[in-house]
């Protein structure tokens, strides 16, 4: 009889609580929906797809370590399509490493890359119009504003095409050093090459690819009106642009589909992360659009690690070194966040191992930034580069953007359901990445030991 009694007790309070529910959900929709309206928020368009033939050739060239000056590390390498189209790594290593992904190894006497290797979701939306953490490549009314300057190659067909320039000339990243021998026991041409002689870095890779039959007849497929003898890196950066654009355009998160008109695609938690996002948290300030990014350089006072960039080592002091502007100190480029769940490490440089540590310094810099412990969040050999002078951390809370705080403290509950949401930003073939990569690239060097060293 009591055990009737407790069943009877139990059933009533699941009613009530499906009650609860029923009268929230309308109210937290229809919240979400004027938040939706106010932003002017609609779904994310992928753009047209990339000509087959280019797409083809690019995915050659990504993971071709014939375009790094060792041959000793492709595209694919920091942007690889098991690491959510980056390293998962804080800052990347380059040339001279070792391995995939976390376990990726540094070289002897080789330096990590300065920044985070930024995800390249959804990069064929004609939206984007900037590249790089610190926006140094930007396209404006069609013209395009790169450090090559007037040196930059004719031809290109979008911003994502102008960034794929610039990787393969870093004597860090790709290009190596004088003095190195590839992996092939050659020295490495491309590193004898004055670092500013761009178009001269460009054209040695050309002769490079030319030199493969294979290649030469992928090129003729993309470019059928081309001469071989025409052919630049412009159509190889063309080629690479349209193959990222292939692999890593991804629509279909539930996000995507609920604006699209599913309405059902998220739960009751994920639509009050929405409309949190969309409201008191005030993510939308710069996570705006359907590229969920302004594009825009903001100055969070994200903890300073790694080995720093330029004569400002071991500092990163951001979009300011392109600019000199005090306004930009400390700043840049909001990331989109789609698929960001599985983006990490997060901010410029990696600071962060969690997107919950990610999502709390957004909410609170200050406490996040005194409080941090580098041990939790970075690689072993990166642990002892976090520059922590208190007159640096004072410096660098005097310049964080305050159209980033929130328009309250938010309890953990609603920190909760704001993580949720950030979760349906993911889209389910993410998982199935792996199908791009190729079983041999025409240079003949190894592709394989990529796939068989992913720490996933």
């Amino acid at each position: 009889m009591v055990k009737h009694r407790i069943f009877i007790v139990l059933l009533v309070m699941v009613g009530l609580l499906l009650i609860a529910c029923r009268e929230q959900t309308p109210d937290v929709e229809a919240q979400l929906q004027a938040a939706l309206a106010t932003h002017e928020v609609t779904s994310l368009d992928i753009g047209d797809s990339p000509e087959a033939a280019k797409a083809a050739l690019g995915q050659m060239l990504f993971f071709d370590k014939v375009l790094s000056g060792n041959r000793d590390i492709s595209c694919a390498t920091c942007h690889h399509p098991s690491q959510g189209s980056g390293d998962g790594l804080p800052v990347s290593i380059g040339t001279g490493g070792a391995g995939l992904g976390p376990a990726r190894q540094i070289g002897y006497g080789r330096s990590f890359i300065p920044r985070n290797a930024p995800e390249v979701f959804n990069r064929g939306s004609a939206e984007w119009t900037t590249m790089f953490w610190d926006n140094r490549v930007i396209v404006e009314d069609g013209v395009f504003h790169t450090p090559a300057g007037e040196k930059l190659l004719l031809g290109l067909d979008n911003v994502l095409a102008a960034q794929a320039m610039f990787p393969v000339t870093s004597a860090d990243e790709m290009r190596g050093s004088a003095g190195d021998v590839d992996a092939l026991g050659k020295a490495n041409e491309l590193a004898l090459i004055a670092a500013d002689d761009l178009p001269a870095i460009w054209a040695g890779l050309m002769e490079r690819l030319l030199a493969y039959p294979e290649y030469v007849a992928l090129f003729q497929a993309a470019y059928p009106d081309v001469t071989v003898a025409d052919l630049t890196f412009a159509h190889a950066a063309n080629a690479i642009a349209a193959f990222e654009i292939q692999a890593y355009s991804l629509p279909n998160s539930p996000w995507n589909n609920y604006l699209n008109g599913d309405s059902i695609a998220l739960t009751a938690l994920e639509k009050e992360g929405a409309r949190l996002f969309y409201g008191e948290a005030n993510c939308v300030n710069c996570h705006s659009g359907s590229l969920l990014t302004d594009q825009t350089p903001h100055a969070l006072a994200v903890p300073q690690v790694g080995p720093g960039k330029g004569d400002e080592s071991p500092l990163d002091l951001g979009r300011w070194r392109e600019t000199d502007a005090t306004s930009d100190m400390y700043a840049f480029r909001t990331p989109s966040l789609h698929n960001v769940a599985v983006s990490g490490p997060y901010m410029h440089d990696g600071a962060f191992a969690t997107l919950e540590a990610a999502v709390l310094h957004h909410l609170n810099p200050e406490a996040s930034l005194l409080t941090y412990d580098p041990a939790t969040h970075l690689h072993p050999d990166l642990v002892d580069t976090f520059q922590n002078d208190p007159a640096l951390l004072a410096e660098m809370l005097e310049y964080v953007d305050p159209a980033l705080a929130p328009a309250r403290a938010l309890s953990d509950a609603e920190i909760e359901a704001l993580l949720a949401f950030l979760h349906t930003l993911t889209d389910p073939a993410v998982t199935k990445l792996d199908q791009y990569v190729p079983a041999s690239v025409p240079s003949g060097l190894p592709v394989q030991d990529i796939v068989m060293q992913n720490s996933n």
